[in-house]
């Protein structure tokens, strides 16, 4: 499928789509780290993190994590001053993880410049009927659209799956419409993975991305997935891996070991300032994300 021209968010610049950046991880056999963010610090650790390694990056919203920071513009808004103010000049798409019917147009209308339409729990029917309004929202604000077909094990933001394999007929009937990336259940999972996990289905995996006519695939639930699969599966289609469970596993041990060492009670350094408190997390984050981007081969590919 021939990928959609990447256009500058105009509206809402500094922001880009996913078109070109995935276009590119797809010819370059790399993926681009999509790392979920909850809150400020979030955010800059992984526009710092991408930076430093000079990798394009998606920054992941989920509907939950932008009511915690009080409503998608206030995301947007945030995240729009905080490249300017920190001078990233990587790509940087801001990206509705899982999204609502409802959540994917709201997202649109206050200044994302990429969607995930998550309607992999309604009958397909229903889903691709779903799909192509949000695509067509997508097409005024020449933002980027993300898929599901099959269930990504787990639960994010009240969408809970037992991890349900694609059809692949219907991946390719999902991607012809239009839709930048696919992500398809291949038995990957959210969150923590159980001792008895039985892998990847890697020959799901290269079926769907062969009758998709290679359109850049989506691996959710990169924590905790083997790198020696994440490379294969990098190998075999996947463009875009997302990453949530990883960075908050790191800032809390972090922000624990401060406050086990009673940092925060030391009145003479001010260690119970939040500035103080949060900032091992913070840097914690950051350390994670270039980890990341540097396993997943897009380091120095901004």
């Amino acid at each position: 499928m021939e990928m959609k021209k990447n256009k500058i968010m105009k509206k809402y610049e500094p922001l880009v789509n996913m078109f070109d950046m995935l276009n590119k991880a797809v010819q370059g056999k790399y993926a681009v780290a999509h790392i979920n963010v909850n809150n400020m610090e979030w955010i800059k650790a992984s526009l710092l993190g991408a930076q430093k390694a000079n990798a394009p990056i998606i920054l992941g919203v989920s509907e939950g994590a932008a009511k915690y920071m009080c409503g998608f513009k206030t995301v947007a808004d945030m995240t729009h001053d905080m490249i300017k103010n920190l001078k990233i000049t990587v790509p940087v798409a801001l990206h509705l993880d899982h999204g609502s019917y409802q959540g994917a147009l709201d997202a649109l209308d206050a200044g994302f410049s990429s969607v995930m339409f998550d309607g992999s729990h309604f009958p397909f029917d229903e889903n691709i009927a779903k799909l192509k309004e949000v695509i067509n929202k997508a097409n005024q604000y020449e933002a980027s659209v993300e898929a599901e077909v099959g269930g990504i094990g787990g639960s994010e933001d009240g969408v809970t799956s037992s991890g349900e394999q694609a059809d692949v007929n219907e991946c390719v009937t999902i991607a012809n419409e239009s839709i930048t990336c696919l992500a398809a259940g291949i038995g990957n999972i959210h969150g923590i993975y159980p001792a008895d996990w039985k892998g990847l289905n890697f020959d799901l995996l290269t079926e769907i991305h062969h009758k998709t006519n290679k359109i850049p695939l989506v691996l959710h639930g990169g924590t905790g997935i083997p790198e020696s699969m994440i490379k294969k599966a990098i190998s075999l289609g996947v463009a875009k891996i997302n990453v949530n469970t990883e960075c908050q596993l790191v800032f809390a041990e972090a922000t624990r070991k401060y406050i086990e060492a009673r940092k925060d009670l030391d009145t003479d350094k001010k260690g119970f300032d939040p500035r103080k408190l949060l900032k091992p997390g913070t840097d914690a984050i950051m350390d994670k994300v270039v980890e990341k981007i540097t396993l997943f081969g897009s380091n120095n590919k901004a």
